[in-house]
């Protein structure tokens, strides 16, 4: 995926998720504007530099006025479900991509009934703000790279015999505080992991992790010596 500039974002919520990934947006040079209902949070988004809105997401003339008629992708980033989707819908109106962050524990009917009205559906306990920023990019979730000179993202391939087979990937608990991002069977393209997805022989699995860590993890999914 080729390195994108100056594209305009409009990202509703400020909390932990939609912070972090303003940030990443922001020092790549992309024009990047918060919506949030608490003026605190608005006016801590301004501190650092990003465009605020204070109102409520579910009013289009909020979303307006932080500039969704010109955006490229807006993202509803809040703990609330009901106001992300608000906010989703609305960008669709105005030609929008659309990211949406919903709950770990939804059923996969819940999953697959939002999933058909927005372009990406995201976890972030298990996505993070480098994947919100890749969704709203509209990347593919097969293109790694770095992220920070913290984290790295990479791809790791389950041999066949590993401790982790028939394991739910949401469960996963991997050396180095790493995270699972995406997963895929074999072959196939990845995405997000849904709730009771597990892992089977030759499966991939996209984690970010400090680099230091990316021996061990591997080191860790690899078949059990016999004794």
């Amino acid at each position: 995926m080729a390195h994108l500039t100056g594209m305009k974002f409009v990202i509703v919520g400020f909390g932990r998720v939609g912070m972090r990934t303003a940030r990443v947006l922001q020092e790549e040079g992309h024009d990047v504007t918060i919506v949030d209902i608490d003026a605190e949070k608005v006016e801590r988004a301004r501190e650092e530099g990003l465009q605020a809105v204070l109102g409520d997401c579910n009013d289009e003339s909020t979303l307006e006025a932080a500039g969704i008629t010109e955006a490229d992708a807006v993202a509803g980033l809040t703990g609330d479900l009901n106001a992300n989707f608000a906010a989703c819908m609305i960008g669709n109106e105005h030609g929008c991509r659309t990211v949406l962050r919903i709950d770990e524990d939804y059923r996969r009917e819940l999953y697959e009934n939002y999933a058909s009205e927005v372009d990406e559906v995201i976890y972030p306990e298990r996505l993070g703000a480098a994947g919100a920023k890749t969704a709203m990019l509209g990347g593919d979730f097969d293109v790694l790279a770095d992220l920070t000179e913290n984290l790295t993202v990479t791809s790791i391939r389950i041999p066949e015999g590993s401790p982790i087979v028939g394991t739910r990937v949401v469960t996963l608990d991997l050396p180095g505080d790493a995270q699972v991002y995406a997963h895929g069977r074999d072959d196939e393209p990845m995405s997000i992991p849904l709730p009771r997805d597990t892992i089977a022989a030759n499966d991939r699995i996209a984690i970010t992790a400090p680099p230091t860590a990316i021996e061990d993890i591997r080191a860790s999914l690899m078949p059990e010596e016999p004794a």
